[in-house]
């Protein structure tokens, strides 16, 4: 992001983001690029998860909120919807207090909070204090328009119909939708929620999502009729493996983990040759489904490199060894350098948002094995859209086998059909760049929004 914004005095932004990590780093990444471009910003997460945060940049200030489970975090709840419902009632009071507190001081004004979209509540404290709000979206441009048509009633639930039609996206069958349509006759509140991010969307400032518009042209086309300030400033990593503008921003700078030791192992691995294989921090498979994946892996004949986060360790194969020649086994590595590295030949992902992202930026075919909540439509835009990927198949019990896996590593790492993945993400990892340099979409869209914070 080169040319800066025009911009004479410094704005105060404060971020608010949900403590998830596919919330906080988008969300960090965004404050970073406020920051480049002179704007002031105080980055807000929960008491509890400020403890847990080993490393924030030095540039940007930390306050905290109140989720109501100081002590736990979301961990002491007994449920997700006991923790939103005491969230929603406890939230909007401290965050309230937070604006407060700030605003006693002429130089701590705020002038615009930008707020997870998760967190409707927040554009309703905000404009109680006279404060701009911007609601940032952190799933895709379809899925975001999936839960919209629910909330207007052009979806129905639960779901009736075999094939999904809705306004500039794909045909999409009930299993290409969030698993929370599919689970919504037994536990409606998690659909609710995600539908609810929409019921005052329309009366924000600004609508930022993180995305790029040469992915969702169709969509944002749309979207803009219904919300004219609605913006995509995406992909929200560093620039390191984007633009390359600052070389210092190589991580999200955010981090609970310990620095990854893998790269040496990838370093006298040939180019393109080893299977790379991590789903997440939430996502948890049981010891079928781990079993599976660690025969495949042990079978097959290319090298891999897995995360398995610790709580995972004890499902992996009885006897599984963590580190040979072919084989390395970690409960943590830097996802970015990983996949920029020239081994890496494919991505045995969950296909969160941010994984997606990052394997697109970094021109990195896939196969999808999706979890829950957005993963299973951000697979199928992966295959059937963005024809960088293939969606493993699953069989009646819901579990990947290890010759279904071995035949989509196959396919990517030895057939015709995988380089024209590699041509295809290499091409979206062009268009990601493009957006991000000078004059690019999104980088002119974060200007046009950054600019609009110093005439308030």
């Amino acid at each position: 992001m080169e040319k800066k914004s025009t911009a004479t005095r410094t704005a105060h932004c404060l971020v608010l983001a949900f403590p998830a990590h596919g919330h906080i780093n988008p969300l960090l990444q965004f404050s970073k690029l406020l920051v480049h471009q002179g704007v002031r910003v105080t980055f807000v997460t929960t008491i509890f998860h400020a403890k847990i945060m080993q490393k924030v940049p030095p540039s940007i200030a930390l306050e905290t909120i109140s989720d109501g489970f100081d002590e736990v975090g979301l961990a002491g709840a007994v449920s997700l919807k006991a923790y939103a419902e005491k969230f929603c009632e406890v939230g909007p009071l401290t965050f309230g207090e937070l604006l407060e507190k700030l605003g006693r001081s002429k130089d701590e004004h705020v002038d615009c909070v930008v707020y997870d979209s998760f967190f409707s509540w927040a554009l309703d404290v905000a404009k109680r204090f006279g404060i701009v709000g911007a609601a940032y979206l952190t799933q895709n441009m379809t899925v975001n328009s999936i839960y919209y048509h629910v909330h207007t009633g052009k979806l129905q639930v639960p779901l009736i119909q075999h094939e999904i039609s809705l306004p500039t996206l794909p045909k999409l069958q009930p299993q290409d939708l969030p698993t929370f349509f599919l689970t919504y006759e037994k536990e409606q509140f998690l659909l609710e929620s995600l539908v609810a991010q929409f019921s005052s969307i329309e009366k924000a400032d600004w609508i930022l999502c993180n995305t790029l518009y040469e992915m969702d042209k169709e969509i944002i086309d749309w979207i803009m009729e219904i919300w004219p300030k609605f913006r995509s400033i995406g992909p929200n990593i560093p620039s390191f493996f984007l633009d390359e503008q600052y070389e210092d921003d190589q991580d999200y700078g955010v981090t609970e983990f310990k620095r990854d030791e893998c790269i040496e192992w990838l370093d006298d691995k040939p180019k393109w040759s080893v299977v790379y294989v991590s789903f997440g921090s939430i996502a948890t498979f049981n010891k079928e489904q781990m079993e599976e994946i660690g025969c495949c892996l042990k079978e097959c004949s290319h090298y891999y490199l897995w995360v398995v986060r610790k709580p995972e360790e004890s499902n992996l194969p009885k006897d599984f060894e963590k580190k040979t020649e072919k084989g390395f086994v970690v409960t943590w590595c830097s996802q970015l350098k990983v996949l920029a590295h020239e081994a890496i030949g494919c991505f045995v992902t969950h296909c969160g948002w941010n994984s997606t992202l990052e394997t697109l930026c970094l021109g990195v075919p896939t196969i999808g094995i999706p979890f829950w909540s957005d993963q299973s439509t951000n697979a199928k835009l992966m295959e059937d859209v963005w024809k960088m990927g293939v969606r493993a198949p699953f069989d009646d019990k819901k579990v990947v086998r290890r010759e279904a896996l071995k035949h989509c590593i196959r396919e990517i790492m030895e057939f015709e059909k995988g380089k024209e993945m590699k041509n295809n993400a290499n091409q979206w990892r062009t268009l990601a760049v493009k957006a991000f340099k000078n004059g690019g979409s999104s980088h002119l869209n974060i200007l046009e929004f950054i600019n609009s914070l110093f005439l308030i």
